[in-house]
C-alpha cells in the first residue's frame, strides 16, 4: 500500500510539475497521461481529448496507437464510453468489455483490439466540459474503485492544463485584436486627416454597417494597406 502512494503521489508532483514548468500544451498532456500509468499501473494506456465548441471531439494527447485508434473509433461511431463521459456522464466504467453491451457498434470492435477495461472521465471547468480522460486496459478486466480518485485528480490536472491553454489563446487573441485595431485606427486617422477618437468611431460604423466584427474590419485595412505598400515598394 505504502509503495502505491508513494507512485501516486511521485505521478502527482510530475503531472503538477508539467503544468507549472514553461512547456507546449502538447508537452504537458504527454506528461499527464504517462504520469497516470506510473499511478494507475492497472491501466495500460491513456489519452486527453478536448471538445470543441461546434461538438467535435479531438485527441490531443496519447501514449500509443492503441489510444488514438480506439478515441478515433468512439468519435467516428458517435458512440462509447468517452462519448457518454463528455457529453452525458461525467464517469464511465467498463468491466468486462467483451460482454458489455451498452455499445453495440464500438465495443465489439474494441473487444477485438484487445480491450478489457476501460475507465473515462469527464475534463471539465465550473463552467463547461473542456474533453475527457480515456484510460484502456489489454490485461486487466476490473477497475479498482481507488483507482476513480486518483484518476480524477489527473483529469483535475488536464483541466488546469487545458483551461489554461484556452484562457491564453483567448487573451492573445484579445491582444493582437487590440493592435490591428489600433494600427487600423493610425491607418485611418492619416489617411482621412482626423483624430484617432474619430478613426475609432469610424472603424466602428464600418463594422456595424457591414455586420463584421471590429477585429476584421481592421484586420482587413492593414492588409490592404500593408498590400498597397508592398505592390509600390515592387
Amino acid at each position: 500500500m505504502a509503495n502505491a502512494s508513494d507512485n501516486v503521489a511521485t505521478a502527482l508532483s510530475g503531472a503538477a510539475k508539467a503544468i507549472n514548468v514553461s512547456s507546449s500544451l502538447e508537452d504537458t498532456l504527454d506528461g499527464i497521461v504517462h504520469a497516470v500509468l506510473v499511478a494507475l499501473p492497472e491501466f495500460d494506456h491513456a489519452g486527453i481529448s478536448i471538445i470543441h465548441k461546434d461538438g467535435r471531439i479531438e485527441t490531443l494527447s496519447g501514449t500509443d496507437q492503441f489510444v488514438w485508434d480506439l478515441d478515433e473509433l468512439q468519435y467516428s461511431l458517435a458512440e462509447g464510453p468517452c462519448v457518454d463521459a463528455m457529453r452525458e456522464e461525467r464517469v464511465v466504467i467498463v468491466e468486462r468489455a467483451r460482454h458489455d453491451q451498452r455499445w453495440p457498434n464500438y465495443m465489439p470492435q474494441a473487444a477485438r483490439r484487445g480491450l478489457r477495461a476501460q475507465l473515462a472521465l469527464q475534463v471539465y471547468t465550473g463552467a463547461e466540459t473542456i474533453g475527457g480522460l480515456n484510460l484502456y486496459s489489454t490485461e486487466s478486466e476490473a477497475v479498482p474503485p481507488e483507482s476513480l480518485q486518483v484518476a480524477d485528480l489527473f483529469a483535475t490536472h488536464a483541466a488546469i492544463a487545458l483551461g489554461q491553454a484556452r484562457t491564453e489563446d483567448q487573451l492573445q487573441q484579445a491582444a493582437s485584436g487590440r493592435k490591428v485595431i489600433g494600427q487600423a485606427m493610425g491607418i485611418v486617422s492619416e489617411r482621412y486627416q482626423i483624430p484617432e477618437e474619430r478613426a475609432f468611431q469610424f472603424l466602428v460604423r464600418a463594422s456595424q454597417t457591414s455586420n463584421v466584427k471590429l477585429r476584421l474590419v481592421a484586420a482587413e485595412i492593414v492588409a490592404a494597406t500593408n498590400e498597397k505598400y508592398a505592390a509600390s515598394q515592387g
